[in-house]
């Protein structure tokens, strides 16, 4: 009984009784009671799919207390294991791998590392890529493991190398566009040492004087033209046990005496031209040099 049945029940002996009274049934019925409990039942079924789809996933993608599958929650941070695809941009504080296995960043064209400041302008980059390695940044530097010296940096100024020892193998030798400042270059032992200017010239200048010395070996220096020796202000000083001179040209000289002309000439005298030019002129009792020879009058 509902409740509009219940009061019209107890009215029924306070009031007085009516005729022709009606009565009119209250609730759903018919189509729209089907039609309900198909919604409740459709509502049912919508529910009991989302839960198994949920466990599913759940199950599939390995959701844990610590993570999901590979990832791992922990205190200090994120935690993968095994190979990660990251296929948008990664914005991290730090990346470091276990203590027995290395980092591996692979990228099917290239790896790029951007460093910005707190405005979000680029101030440092590295790209690794096919067919080149591109830092670009203000100052590039390589450091030692162990105690943290400069080997290399590189900045718009210079380029500094400060290992103990700068080794080229290459078969052509190191080649530079422009000036090069160093207080020592050497061979490596049992090596020759080599500088060529294939087309122009080689100048080396020094302030405080250019030393070359070959302590085990012989000094040379051929030349196809003219070799000059030229001291502003001081001298040019020769110091050795013998000094030769070879290919000098012999000047001609005539004797009166016979005995002088008959003789194997072995001894010459070192004759000086005006102009600087030296020849020989074979030895006599007095000088043999003469001004009109005729080395000085075609030199």
């Amino acid at each position: 009984m509902t409740r509009e049945q219940y009061i019209l029940a107890t009215q029924q002996n306070n009031l007085p009784r009516t005729e022709n009274a009606q009565f009119y049934p209250v609730g759903i019925y018919g189509w729209r009671k089907r039609c309900l409990y198909f919604f409740v039942l459709l509502l049912l079924v919508t529910m009991i799919v989302n839960l198994a789809m949920t466990i599913w996933i759940l199950k599939v993608m390995n959701f844990t207390v610590d993570g999901m599958g590979n990832l791992r929650v922990t205190k200090k941070g994120i935690r993968l294991e095994g190979i990660s695809e990251f296929l948008l941009p990664l914005y991290v504080k730090e990346i470091h791998s276990r203590k027995d296995s290395p980092l591996v960043l692979q990228s099917d064209r290239n790896v790029t590392v951007n460093a910005r400041n707190h405005m979000g302008q680029l101030t440092g980059q590295l790209t690794v890529g096919a067919d080149a390695v591109e830092a670009q940044c203000k100052r590039f530097e390589v450091r030692a493991s162990e105690d943290g010296r400069v080997l290399f940096s590189a900045d718009e100024e210079e380029i500094t190398i400060g290992a103990e020892k700068l080794k080229v193998t290459g078969t052509e030798g190191a080649v530079f566009g422009h000036s090069v400042e160093t207080p020592h270059i050497r061979a490596e032992p049992s090596r020759d040492l080599r500088l060529e200017s294939p087309t122009r010239s080689l100048i080396m200048e020094a302030p405080r004087g250019v030393q070359v010395s070959a302590a085990a070996g012989d000094f040379k220096a051929t030349c196809r033209k003219e070799l000059h020796l030229q001291s502003t202000e001081g001298e040019i000083f020769l110091n050795a046990d013998t000094i030769r001179l070879g290919n000098l040209p012999i000047g001609s000289f005539t004797s009166s005496s016979p005995s002088f002309s008959n003789s194997r000439q072995t001894v010459y005298e070192l004759c000086v031209c005006p102009n600087g030019k030296l020849y020989l002129s074979p030895a006599g009792v007095g000088s043999t040099c003469q001004s009109s020879s005729n080395i000085c009058l075609w030199s």
